[in-house]
């Protein structure tokens, strides 16, 4: 049986704001599995405006912009509870959060992030680019295999608890690439940071990228998305 997951499509917003949602929508779900009550499952999509994001196993010195410039250039910095290191997000950056009770589908994380990278790595197929994985390195790349040429095109980086996740994936659309100059992305040095546009020379439609993340989520997890109301 296909398990249902709701969509909510949240636009532009504040990256602290989607974080509230997210752990509102987590401690629903732990309640309901304390209580032995069906558990439901969610996703959100949004773009943040700048934002850089730092995950529990991140160090400081990834971080090559003070503060005061970061407020300045009104550039938003959380030390967030998910893993991984630090990340940029940002306008034309596809933002995907996905809250699901891991125990529907299975107890195994490692699979639910290959999962996910699958999910980018057919999507991107959709716009003619290859991509795929780098070894020890979560997220979808290009070029993996070659450390000079090797470029990433999404970020993850998930927390999870009693098997419920939260957090999820980044997908750099079309966002302006100049703001991971700044950082050393996922605290990964001497490797690239790319996007969609970048990569195919095109203007990339941002809606069109949401239904094709959408329906290879519900090819790959073999689940049935219902898109609600803002």
């Amino acid at each position: 049986m296909r398990q249902v997951v709701h969509f909510k499509e949240l636009g532009q917003m504040e990256y602290r704001q989607a974080w509230d949602l997210q752990e509102q929508l987590l401690q629903q779900t732990l309640a309901n599995k304390a209580a032995g009550t069906t558990t439901s499952h969610h996703l959100l999509m949004v773009e943040h405006p700048p934002v850089y994001t730092l995950g529990k196993s991140g160090k400081m010195e990834h971080v090559l912009i003070g503060l005061e410039e970061m407020e300045q250039r009104q550039i938003g910095f959380y030390q967030s509870n998910r893993g991984g290191d630090i990340t940029y997000h940002g306008p034309g950056q596809l933002v995907g959060y996905p809250i699901f009770d891991l125990e529907c589908f299975y107890t195994d994380i490692g699979r639910y992030l290959r999962e996910l990278e699958e999910v980018i790595i057919r999507t991107l197929a959709d716009y003619g680019v290859m991509a795929g994985r780098s070894k020890g390195e979560t997220g979808v790349w290009l070029d993996p295999e070659d450390p000079q040429k090797a470029r990433k095109i999404c970020a993850m980086g998930v927390r999870c608890s009693r098997w419920v996740t939260m957090h999820g994936f980044a997908l750099n659309v079309s966002p302006d690439l100049s703001y991971f100059d700044n950082i050393i992305p996922c605290g990964i040095a001497k490797k690239s940071v790319t996007s969609l546009a970048r990569e195919t020379g095109q203007d990339i439609s941002m809606l069109q990228v949401k239904e094709q993340v959408l329906r290879h989520l519900e090819d790959v997890f073999a689940i049935t998305i219902l898109k609600e109301n803002k």
